[in-house]
Formats: C-alpha cells, sequence, structure tokens
C-alpha cells in the first residue's frame, strides 16, 4: 500500500473530486495506479475510483497522458495575501453624521 508522502499528486487528500479527476489527466498508468490503490485502501469515494478506472481503460487502448504538471498551481486555494491595506486617510469615506431622531440640538428635528 503506497504511503501519502509517495504519492504522484501532491496533497492528494485535499484536493476536491473535480480537480483531482482533470488532474489524474496527466499521469501514466503506473501513477494512476498507485493511486487508485491508495484511494481503495483509504476514503474509497465511488467517483474518484470510477474516474480512475475509465483513465486506466483509455489509457490502456493508447491515450497518452495529458503532460501538464500534476503539481501545478491550484486554483481550488486562494492565493496567499499580497501584504498591506489599501486603506488609508485618502480612501476613507466622509464622516457619518448622527441621525436627526433624538437629538434635540438638531433644528430640522420636528418639536
Amino acid at each position: 500500500m503506497p504511503e501519502h508522502d509517495t504519492l504522484p499528486l501532491p496533497d492528494y487528500d485535499h484536493l476536491p473530486v473535480g480537480s483531482l479527476t482533470s488532474r489524474i489527466r496527466t499521469l501514466d498508468a503506473d501513477d494512476l495506479r498507485t493511486l487508485l490503490s491508495y484511494e481503495k485502501s483509504h476514503a474509497n469515494r465511488i467517483q474518484v475510483v470510477q474516474a480512475m478506472d475509465h483513465r486506466l481503460g483509455q489509457l490502456a487502448e493508447g491515450v497518452q497522458p495529458s503532460g501538464g504538471d500534476p503539481a501545478g498551481a491550484q486554483p481550488e486555494q486562494a492565493p496567499a495575501p499580497s501584504g498591506g491595506s489599501p486603506v488609508s486617510e485618502a480612501t476613507t469615506g466622509p464622516p457619518v453624521n448622527p441621525p436627526s431622531q433624538g437629538d434635540p440640538t438638531n433644528p430640522a428635528q420636528p418639536r
């Protein structure tokens, strides 16, 4: 049984199913079998197992891996904050006056 640290997809356990099904297209048959073995012995998610079985069938028929990088950027993760706040004295809004009701010094308030 393969260990988590030796899997061909980094952070495999935290990838959403939609991202996982597209990332397996970059793997060859041996790497895909490794992932399939790991999946069956851990989460055993039907949708993932079926996608991997289907992809293994395609590879057996001669389809080539997509050539993408399985460790590439992960759009499902938010980018790191750029640092700093764009808020400054120049970008703050105007001061807010209190509402007229309940302020006896306000001439606009009916008496």
